[in-house]
């Protein structure tokens, strides 16, 4: 039962993940900067203590009971996955729902995979399984293979974007993606698969906070909402500095004060956004409490974003135009690595 709703959890997680970005679509007239730094405020600000705080209303104090050690490496981690977070944004901006999402969470779920068993090789930890380990076990071979099927997999989805833009006109590319920029895209998106799996190790380094709020007599299927918090500053300010950063060279500030732009129904969708972003970690944090924060917890909940990112991107007609081959190639690279996926998951659990 426990199982059960630990996959529950976490595939209502990827549900939010794939799917908050659609309220961006509906904005008008403004920068990315603007909504992507109101959508962030609300994602990595408001959201996180209130859910903390309706959930562990002690969160504060346990905060700031907490090492300052075990605090300063969770929002370390929470700073380096906001670029990943940051191009995140980026990546779908250029290469839409579909394509976006699973070079981004392809490359997220493979690095999450195997870069914490690499750190452990250097800094060996009881329980924790180096990457030695894996090359010496059935398991962690199954694991690597998941890695390079995911790789291949990315593959063919690279491939099928480098199809489509080949096929289509940039009018015809741009009625689904307005801003369809395949290079741009790649680049970002590679990058944020890299450094998006540091949340996965945030939640590691600041399990002590959770546990801490079990200790206190909080349920221990909330608890991680404490850790979230710290991750999420991290977050916030690198967030924050680079959008605020666009917006005085570009000058969108001034998007909030356009009036010739639906200025409330932009900040209202903005806020729906990032609401929706953050429900993936809560949910996240509520499937952890069943599963554990192992490879498994982080796949499944990768695959699930991926599902439900393609859904929409078959929704928004992203793939619409282009010939049979390139529909043929991008389903192949999908069905790849949602294979990696469950080797991922396969190997981690022998």
């Amino acid at each position: 039962m426990q199982a059960i709703l630990g996959v529950l959890f976490h595939s209502l997680g990827g549900v939010a993940a794939g799917s908050f970005y659609m309220p961006y679509n509906k904005i008008k007239g403004w920068a990315w900067e603007s909504y992507w730094m109101v959508g962030g405020v609300m994602s990595w600000l408001i959201v996180p203590p209130l859910a903390a705080y309706l959930t562990v209303p002690g969160f504060a104090d346990i905060i700031a009971a907490g090492s300052s050690m075990i605090i300063g490496f969770t929002f370390l981690m929470g700073l380096l996955w906001g670029v990943g977070g940051l191009s995140y944004g980026l990546g779908v901006r250029y290469l839409g729902m579909s394509l976006g999402n699973s070079v981004v969470l392809g490359f997220c779920a493979a690095f999450g995979a195997i870069v914490p068993s690499i750190y452990y090789n250097f800094s060996p930890m009881e329980g924790k399984v180096s990457f030695t380990d894996m090359l010496g076990t059935s398991g962690g071979q199954i694991v690597l293979l998941g890695v390079l099927v995911c790789l291949l997999g990315i593959g063919l989805c690279g491939r099928a974007g480098i199809l489509k833009e080949k096929e289509l006109s940039d009018e015809e590319k741009k009625k689904s993606v307005s801003e369809f920029n395949l290079v741009k895209g790649l680049v970002v998106a590679i990058l944020s698969g890299i450094l998006s799996s540091f949340f996965s190790f945030g939640i590691e380094s600041g399990k002590p906070l959770a546990d801490a709020a079990v200790e206190a007599g909080y349920d221990h299927l909330f608890a991680n909402n404490v850790t979230f918090v710290v991750i999420l500053w991290g977050g916030l300010i690198t967030n924050l500095v680079w959008t605020t950063i666009l917006s005085i060279k570009n000058k969108s500030y001034k998007d909030f004060t356009n009036r010739s732009t639906p200025i409330r129904n932009n900040i209202l969708f903005s806020a729906l956004a990032g609401t929706i972003w953050f429900l993936q970690f809560f949910f996240y944090g509520m499937g952890e409490s069943k599963l554990g924060n192992g490879a498994s917890s982080w796949i499944l909940h990768m695959s699930t974003i991926i599902l439900t990112a393609n859904f929409w991107g078959i929704y928004r007609k992203e793939w619409k135009g282009v010939a049979k081959k390139t529909k043929i190639t991008i389903t192949a690279g999908i069905v790849v690595i949602l294979l990696s996926v469950v080797l991922v998951g396969l190997g981690n659990s022998i």
